[in-house]
């Protein structure tokens, strides 16, 4: 069944596969938080009109349940119309007693049997239904769990690059500049002195 629900899916599919890769990743991708937060924003809103919908499906057991009802009436009534035209005929009187407690016991099994297969039948139909939504809930949670992640991911390989680039910084300022690098491991060396010497007084 299309519904709004799907074709939501399909556009946040489609707007992840034309997403940009991250540089030097062929499985990393740049998303907007906006756009990904309005998708499910209008995904989380279509999913109660959804279950609505079913819901409404639901409650046709009523209109199979009343059906059923106004067939087995319809069967009495005709038992019942039958019998009393058996009973007007006086020849025939004990034989239109009998035939009237039968056609009315046959009449009752009928309706009752009807009446269980409706029920039957419209228990089905809710069971369907029922998990039908449970696994859309289902798929939805994974779409929302599957989109966290990915946005959790991004930052982090965003973070770990910038470290990456401020290493490289750190790198070709001391190449460029080695008597500021000399400057600071004699400085480095003085402190691990100074402390050293700290020590030997506090024992």
């Amino acid at each position: 069944m299309s519904s709004r629900i799907e074709q939501l899916i399909d556009e946040i599919e489609e707007y992840i596969d034309s997403c940009k890769y991250q540089p030097l990743s062929n499985t990393k991708i740049i998303v907007n938080k906006e756009e990904i937060d309005e998708l499910l924003r209008e995904l989380r809103m279509k999913t109660p009109d959804e279950i609505k919908r079913y819901q409404k499906i639901i409650s046709n057991k009523e209109a199979i349940l009343n059906d059923a009802r106004s067939k087995a009436e319809a069967l009495i009534n005709e038992a019942t119309m039958h019998t009393n035209e058996l009973i007007n005929e006086h020849e025939i009187m004990q034989q239109a007693y009998a035939q009237a407690n039968e056609v009315v016991t046959l009449a009752s099994h009928q309706a009752q049997e009807i009446l269980d297969n409706a029920t039957i039948e419209a228990n089905n139909i809710r069971s369907a239904v029922m998990q039908y939504a449970d696994e859309m809930l289902a798929n939805l949670e994974n779409l929302i769990a599957q989109t966290a992640n990915m946005t959790t991911a991004h930052y982090e390989s965003f973070v770990n690059n910038l470290n990456s680039y401020a290493e490289i910084v750190r790198a070709n300022r001391a190449e460029l500049n080695p008597q500021e690098e000399d400057d600071l491991l004699k400085e480095g060396v003085g402190d691990a002195e100074a402390e050293s010497l700290n020590l030997d007084l506090l024992k």
